[in-house]
């Protein structure tokens, strides 16, 4: 069953969402008084969908724009002393030809490269149209499009769907967006990952996994499934759809992050931190357009 209104585990305070993630015995999400200021643990910075290039503005997507967007997020990053950066995909959006594109991408890389600080990809459709992944992996020096890392006893997965039904990787503009899916060496991945970590987890990607329509991978179900059974994961934010979301499914937190490119700047923009305390509450604050929720129990 999905919830599209916050049950025990979530609960909104001055604009800031708080995710519960604790449980006690018997199951029951522990409850945290709403005027109590945890400690914090770790800050992550959040941003998706910036499809930045250098053209000219189509619809509500101001591409050039993105550059000063993301000034202003960054600043805030190194401001609030974020411990790293999440970037949730479509980071370029597609050019007439392959060194415009990889231009676009050295762009936007060498301004979040500027910032010092740890900064984690997650392939967007846009991210390899037209690039393979190795290209782009390369340029912003990651290794692999799926991985996970521990920081401060929290364990954190980065997933790929960049990949068609029939399981080839998107790339040099072989692929439609609305075709995704997760192969079985990632699915095998992930389950392995999620049983050999002893830590509460949190998961980023770009494609949507709490719906079963175009914004979500084929196999967005199956993926659920294995987060379910798990028992540790807490959270899965992702982006792709451009709009603010949240659900939550069988006890997972789904939230939707609104795109950056959305709207002229400065005031049309889109960035959040996520903030982890030692008593596994996750704090979720949006800047701009990313909407604080007022979400109701039941």
């Amino acid at each position: 069953m999905i919830k599209n209104s916050v049950g025990r585990r979530a609960f909104l305070k001055s604009g800031t969402l708080f995710l519960m993630t604790g449980t006690l015995a018997g199951g029951r999400p522990r409850e945290l008084r709403a005027d109590s200021s945890p400690k914090e643990l770790l800050k992550i910075g959040l941003v998706t969908d910036l499809h930045y290039a250098d053209k000219p503005t189509r619809g509500t997507r101001h591409y050039r724009e993105s550059l000063s967007k993301l000034s202003e997020a960054t600043a805030r990053f190194q401001q609030e002393k974020t411990d790293f950066i999440v970037e949730l995909g479509d980071l370029i959006d597609t050019a007439p030809d392959l060194d415009t594109e990889l231009g676009y991408l050295k762009t936007i890389h060498h301004q979040l490269a500027e910032t010092g600080l740890k900064c984690h990809f997650v392939l967007g459709n846009h991210c390899v149209e037209r690039l393979t992944k190795e290209e782009f992996l390369t340029e912003v020096q990651q290794e692999r499009s799926y991985y996970s890392f521990d920081r401060a006893g929290q364990h954190f997965i980065i997933l790929d769907a960049c990949f068609r039904g029939d399981g080839v990787p998107y790339g040099r503009k072989n692929s439609d967006w609305k075709d995704a899916f997760i192969p079985q060496e990632e699915i095998a991945w992930l389950k392995q990952d999620l049983k050999q970590t002893d830590h509460p987890t949190i998961v980023f990607a770009h494609q949507r996994l709490d719906v079963e329509n175009h914004y979500a991978p084929h196999n967005s179900v199956e993926i659920r499934e294995i987060l379910e059974s798990s028992e540790k994961v807490s959270a899965v934010f992702q982006g792709h759809s451009h709009a603010n979301d949240y659900k939550e499914i069988h006890g997972i937190h789904y939230c939707t992050l609104a795109a950056l490119i959305e709207g002229p700047a400065p005031e049309s923009n889109s960035y959040s931190t996520l903030t982890v305390s030692p008593d596994g509450v996750l704090q979720l604050t949006g800047f701009r357009h990313q909407k604080s929720y007022d979400w109701k129990h039941r």
